[in-house]
């Protein structure tokens, strides 16, 4: 099969400045088609990752209809994971190489859920603020982004994510009506918190890859999106009274966060070693690319099951 042509960098801009859709490869760029994978591939691994994240500590559901509930999210976000792999595909990507061949290291989802959700609190932490950020991040894409097959794809998981999000918010309302569960949820906003905050990625001034915002994939920068979540994730926290290194600076016009940041974590232990000071976005960086103490896991149950298909198919 002939690769279809690309356009060049100013016929694609032409395309852009007259507000039109980019709809298929042969109206991308190289650099566009570059951008574009780079971007659905991050979107795909996070949602699908997600899923092992959250089976994790779903099964510690309090009760039956809990666990049905978690159990839809996580089918949603398989569901999430299908667009974006079902997009790559007919933009030209493998994705059953992608999917079921990768180093678990080279997955590109956000470092937070390499972490272990393990038991029923985390999971509705995860809900409220790490589903939070994906709904603060697609629906900028789904606001922004000139490719339309993935702007028509998002009315779908827009919806859901904002499902996801307020699942997480009303067990959080549920569970700190009593004191024990008031303690347990700070414990998991104790390190959950900036991990979200995390999640943007890197502060503006060190931030690579700007066609993400010339080519219209999305709409705002990192710090913007970092500041979005905030504006909603901290006044959920101060509702109940749940104590988060951050707060809303009425002079800058913003929130701004009262800890050390960025700042080295000891995974295992789930706690920021704040009293080290701030570490570099290098450090970060290294962290991230070393994944954390579940990457290989997660993976591997993704991976395990094709090969379990595979192995029955050939005992018929």
């Amino acid at each position: 099969m002939v690769a279809p042509a690309l356009q060049s960098e100013e016929a694609l801009l032409n395309r852009i400045r007259r507000q039109q859709l980019i709809e298929a490869v042969e109206h991308m760029s190289p650099l566009y088609l570059e951008g574009i994978k780079r971007i659905l591939t991050v979107s795909a691994d996070t949602e699908l990752i997600s899923a092992p994240a959250y089976y994790h500590a779903a099964v510690h559901a309090p009760t039956l209809n809990a666990f049905g509930s978690a159990v839809s999210i996580i089918q949603d976000e398989l569901g999430h994971a299908h667009i974006a792999y079902r997009l790559l595909r007919d933009l030209g990507v493998d994705t059953e190489q992608l999917i079921f061949e990768r180093d678990p290291r080279q997955f590109k989802y956000p470092y937070a859920f390499d972490v272990p959700l393990d038991n029923w609190v985390e999971l509705i932490v995860a809900n409220a603020f790490y589903d939070r950020a994906g709904y603060v991040l697609l629906s900028d894409v789904y606001h922004s982004t000139t490719f339309g097959p993935w702007k028509r794809a998002l009315v779908k998981v827009d919806k859901e994510e904002t499902f996801h999000l307020r699942h997480g918010e009303q067990w959080m309302r549920r569970l700190n009506a009593t004191p024990d569960g008031h303690e347990q949820l700070q414990k998991a906003v104790d390190w959950m918190f900036l991990l979200t905050v995390e999640w943007f990625g890197l502060p503006d001034d060190l931030k690579k890859h700007s066609e993400q915002l010339e080519y219209g994939f999305k709409g705002h920068t990192n710090d913007e999106l970092r500041q979005i979540w905030m504006s909603t994730a901290v006044p959920l926290c101060e509702e109940l009274q749940l104590k988060v290194p951050a707060h809303y600076d009425p002079e800058q016009q913003k929130y701004v966060l009262d800890c050390p940041f960025p700042a080295q974590f000891d995974a295992k232990a789930k706690r920021w070693l704040l009293e080290e000071g701030p570490c570099s976005w290098d450090d970060v960086l290294k962290r991230w690319k070393a994944r954390g103490p579940a990457n290989e896991e997660f993976v591997a149950l993704i991976q395990r099951g094709k090969r379990e298909m595979l192995r029955l198919l050939e005992q018929e």
